[in-house]
């Protein structure tokens, strides 16, 4: 291979080299620079796209938050709407059951109202029938002691009976010995004054009400009464 010498070749070769690689860079860097503007234009484009997506995104977010928060409330108003149907259905409750109490009470007072009743028709039935089995005795004590012993009986005001005795004072056979007696409630006898007084009279009327023998009462009260000394 011969040796380049001439000294104008090497500079032609230099210089046509020099243009070479200059024309190369260029050419590099052309190439280069268009890629990277594709390269940037492709970005741009995908972080548009992300950023509308993103937009998009958010929208959607915020109406699902818009939602949510419209289901919240929604959710609190009925709920509250629930407990206020809870409180006034607990309230009517609570009204029946004092309501049924009230009544329960009430047909309690009319069972007792009606017991008692009962009770008090039972009673006046025997008390009736009491009365009855002692007016009998009244009348034939009447009967007996009016004809034999001038023993007389007057009904006075308040459901009384004054009870007349003559023929004990042989002084004076006029002369007058009395006692009142009425009937208790119970249908009990009870001696309300006797004139003149006499001590045993507490216990003759106790044994009348043991007895139930008003003839034989009205005997011991006679005898009480002439066994007085004469006034």
């Amino acid at each position: 291979m011969n040796c380049i010498t001439d000294a104008n070749i090497g500079n032609w070769f230099s210089s046509t080299m020099e243009d070479i690689r200059n024309k190369m860079l260029f050419q590099g860097t052309a190439e280069m620079t268009e890629t990277g503007m594709d390269w940037v234009q492709t970005h741009r484009k995908t972080v548009r796209s992300v950023l509308d997506t993103c937009s998009k995104k958010c929208k959607d977010d915020e109406i699902i938050f818009e939602t949510i928060d419209s289901y919240k409330t929604d959710l609190e108003n009925k709920n509250a709407s629930l407990v206020e149907k809870r409180n006034a259905i607990a309230k009517r409750l609570s009204e029946v059951e004092g309501k049924n109490e009230q009544k329960s009470k009430i047909i309690e007072k009319i069972e007792m109202v009606r017991v008692e009743q009962a009770k008090k028709k039972k009673l006046i039935v025997s008390q009736n029938k009491a009365n009855k089995d002692r007016l009998k005795n009244l009348n034939k004590a009447k009967q007996v002691f009016q004809g034999r012993l001038g023993l007389e009986i007057r009904k006075i005001h308040g459901e009384k009976l004054q009870f007349i005795f003559r023929d004990i004072n042989p002084r004076d056979s006029e002369c007058v010995y009395t006692f009142m007696l009425r009937i208790s409630e119970g249908g009990l006898y009870q001696i309300v004054s006797s004139d003149p007084p006499l001590d045993c009279m507490a216990h003759l009327e106790q044994r009348l009400q043991e007895t139930n023998n008003f003839s034989a009462f009205l005997a011991n009260v006679r005898r009480e009464f002439l066994a007085l000394k004469p006034q």
